[in-house]
């Protein structure tokens, strides 16, 4: 059967490439596992543009073009297979993948559909490239492909890329951004059943449902940027937003947005995650907007962004990203100023004189960073406080079981009556060394 998909010159091409072998894919869905191996110049194969270890690369590329159907319009076109190589190229470890293939060569194929885009080997191939173009290696100008069927559907393809790339040996490369990327597709095509994508993956449903819940989080800081702040930025931040969305998980609307704002701003100013956990508290916004009205400049920020919120609604904002029923809080406005400013231009002020927003940052971090301190010594002094309460509770709950257990452990002929006495007295002088005691 035909594939209407299929660039039909490119199949042709590879039909009539010399045959090297035979060799299982295990991974492939389908009862005839064994593909044909061949042999193609390493410029002709195309990346693919559907690949999800680049999704958040692309939306990033997109924004910055404008270039809407970039990598959809003509996915095997010059200009979406340039960006995809760059992407590629930039991506963590290419360096390294680059100097062992030209150490090792290529160890296994890589996998092709039959009009000769990759579905597996993406990297491999674009670092073979770049020896055979930038360096000038002849030994990387071929790459080894498996050919998959013509036949073969879009579904099929994810499925082997997930058993591929993500179930086992690849998941550092992705990043846990792509990754999420990739599980939030399957999400919605397994009926929105996690236990189902889980298996597909290869892993814990905690883990697929973990992934997905910190990309929401992600999503509704890139929708309230408008499109200055793109999902790859945030691939470091994934501690961040790992505690955010299991904190608000189950917390009312208001306690969600106070934490919610607060970690969106120190991810944004670059604050450590082990800093906001302080912060995880229903008055979070609060503290921290003390912080910033206690420093002048910040104060100022504070001031226009209250003013801007009644001429744009920061709530309708709220609304358009989170959902209708979002709760405006002490920093709403102020986040929503913040968020959809690029770091490198200048805020004007009221008084007509201009901050620079990466300014406004590090002040803010600054801020936030104060904040949680002192959150962090408010939470041990109230632990010092209730800590006498706590373990004396303990100590009561033990001595309580203790004397319960006492009758069956002295139809015992061997019970230690005297060793249980000097334990009794040892506790009565103890109560007398608490101060006050009339005991």
């Amino acid at each position: 059967m035909n594939n209407p998909v299929l660039d039909h010159e490119r199949a042709e091409f590879l039909k009539a490439r010399a045959i090297l072998g035979k060799v299982p894919l295990p991974a492939w869905a389908r009862q005839a596992k064994e593909l044909n191996l061949i042999e193609l110049e390493v410029d002709w194969v195309r990346f693919s543009t559907l690949n999800h270890r680049t999704r958040g690369e692309q939306r990033a590329e997109i924004a910055r073009t404008g270039h809407l159907s970039l990598f959809a319009e003509d996915p095997l076109g010059p200009a979406a297979q340039n960006a995809q190589y760059a992407i590629l190229r930039e991506q963590y470890g290419f360096t390294d993948l680059k100097a062992d293939l030209n150490d090792r060569a290529q160890q296994e194929p890589a996998v092709i559909t039959a009009d000769g885009v990759l579905i597996n080997g993406n990297r491999r191939a674009a670092a073979l490239r770049s020896l055979y173009l930038d360096d000038d290696r002849l030994g990387a100008h071929y790459v080894k492909c498996l050919v998959l069927p013509a036949d073969a559907t879009p579904t099929e393809l994810v499925d082997l890329e997930t058993e591929l790339q993500i179930a086992f040996d690849f998941k550092q490369a992705y990043g846990w951004i792509n990754e999420a990327f990739l599980i939030e597709e399957l999400f919605e095509r397994e009926n929105k059943d996690f236990a189902r994508v889980a298996t597909r993956m290869h892993r814990d449903v905690s883990d697929i449902r973990s992934l997905y819940e910190k990309l929401q989080q992600v999503h509704q800081l890139v929708g309230l940027s408008s499109g200055v702040r793109h999902h790859i930025d945030f691939n470091d931040n994934e501690s961040a937003f790992d505690e955010l969305s299991k904190h608000i998980k189950n917390k009312q609307p208001g306690e969600a947005e106070a934490v919610r704002s607060v970690y969106f701003l120190g991810t944004l100013s670059e604050v450590s995650y082990r800093k906001l956990r302080h912060l995880r508290r229903p008055d979070a916004a609060s503290i921290v907007r003390k912080e910033l009205e206690s420093d002048p400049s910040l104060k100022q920020i504070l001031a226009l962004a209250d003013q801007t919120s009644f001429e744009t609604s920061a709530i309708d904002i709220l609304d358009d990203v989170l959902g209708e029923g979002a709760q405006s809080g002490p920093l709403t406005p102020f986040l929503s100023l913040l968020a959809c400013k690029n770091p490198n231009e200048a805020l004007v002020l009221d008084d007509g004189n201009e901050v620079e927003v990466r300014d406004i940052l590090d002040s803010l971090q600054s801020a936030i960073t104060a904040a949680a301190d002192e959150a962090g010594e408010d939470e041990r002094d109230k632990t010092a406080q209730t800590t006498p309460l706590v373990r004396a509770e303990k100590a009561f709950g033990e001595l309580k079981r203790a004397l319960e257990a006492l009758p069956r452990a002295r139809a015992f002929s061997g019970f230690d009556e005297n060793g249980m006495a000097d334990r009794i007295a040892r506790i009565r002088k103890l109560l007398d060394e608490y101060p006050g005691s009339t005991s």
